[in-house]
């Protein structure tokens, strides 16, 4: 059974569950255009976090390396 939520004519309630739910396609659509907009800045924030730590750590390599050449010279 469902029922229209007081002031707001796009919700309603399903009264076996108590869940709210929208009825306006384009509000759901938009709703869910943000969720995968959001979803994909954080998969790209993840992959530049995953590039910044590699590029650390051919930083680490490079300064070992060094370290041993001059310390091969001297």
């Amino acid at each position: 059974m469902m029922k229209r939520v007081k002031d707001n004519v796009n919700l309603i309630r399903d009264e076996k569950t108590n869940a709210i739910l929208n009825t306006n396609y384009s509000e759901y659509q938009n709703y869910m255009n943000l969720k995968k907009n959001k979803q994909n800045g954080t998969k790209r924030i993840e992959t530049i976090e995953n590039e910044i730590n590699s590029i650390k750590d051919n930083i680490e390599e490079i300064k070992s390396m060094l370290s041993l050449l001059t310390n091969n010279i001297k």
